[in-house]
């Protein structure tokens, strides 16, 4: 992150996403984790993000049986030790319901998470992962995108949907890196033709996180389908004969 001395390790992705053998079964998935050198500042700043971002991913749904147990055991306590402090970090808006099935209740929350604050998170887990696989820092312009997160712009999911299928594409023989995939595994796609290239981070079998990696001695490059998205004009993308339209006019 920084060019401060290294003065301890810390985990990229947090230990305490990966959940405890006693939660799962007797299953030890905290073998094998990414360790990356840090600096006091970052790694006692990171530290104050780790539950944050354990609370914000367990649990969610389309996530695998191994997120779903750690959200009711670990994440669970770790909520009721702090007296829902933690679910109030997580989300800036949020409701509770309840699901009944079978005579049994599933309490669900419906909300808005922290996205400032998530995007932290990734960004920061990016520049772990491209220090433990490149084995050098990265300089120049990281820009996360949450592939998970359903927005009430539908412009935006549209948008999301297009990275999400391009992204898709350009990963389909890449190998998949991480000893503990059913939590979390990761894939880097070679840089293009202006030098930037994608991080694809997956965690619990469900949630996708891309990050673009754009090097200080690289210029961006000129695209008139985001000038125009960011202009508020009406676009229509097109990705082996599927359409994405941003900026629908109601």
């Amino acid at each position: 992150m920084c060019e401060k001395p290294a003065v301890s390790s810390e985990h990229v992705p947090p230990k305490c996403i990966f959940p405890e053998s006693k939660d799962v079964k007797g299953i030890n998935l905290r073998q094998h984790l990414i360790t990356v050198p840090s600096c006091d500042v970052h790694n006692s700043a990171k530290s104050k993000d780790d539950e944050f971002l354990m609370v914000s991913l367990a649990g969610i749904f389309g996530n695998n049986s191994i997120g779903f147990q750690h959200k009711f055991s670990k994440v669970n306590r770790a909520i009721r030790r702090s007296s829902n402090r933690l679910l109030d970090a997580a989300f800036t808006k949020r409701k509770h319901y309840k699901l009944e099935r079978d005579n049994k209740f599933l309490e669900v929350i419906w909300g808005t998470f922290d996205h400032v604050r998530l995007n932290d998170c990734f960004t920061h887990i990016a520049y772990g992962l491209h220090f433990h696989h490149f084995e050098r820092r990265f300089k120049g312009q990281v820009k996360v995108i949450m592939g998970y997160l359903h927005s009430k712009d539908m412009s935006n999911n549209n948008f999301v949907q297009f990275i999400k299928d391009r992204a898709a594409i350009d990963l389909k023989d890449v190998e998949r890196c991480g000893k503990n995939p059913d939590v979390f595994y990761y894939q880097f796609v070679a840089p293009d033709e202006h030098g930037i290239y994608l991080l694809h981070m997956r965690f619990y079998g469900g949630i996708d996180v891309y990050a673009s990696f754009l090097p200080e001695d690289k210029t961006k490059p000129y695209n008139l389908a985001l000038e125009l998205m960011n202009e508020g004009i009406e676009t229509v993308i097109n990705l082996d004969g599927k359409e994405y339209h941003v900026n629908v006019k109601s």
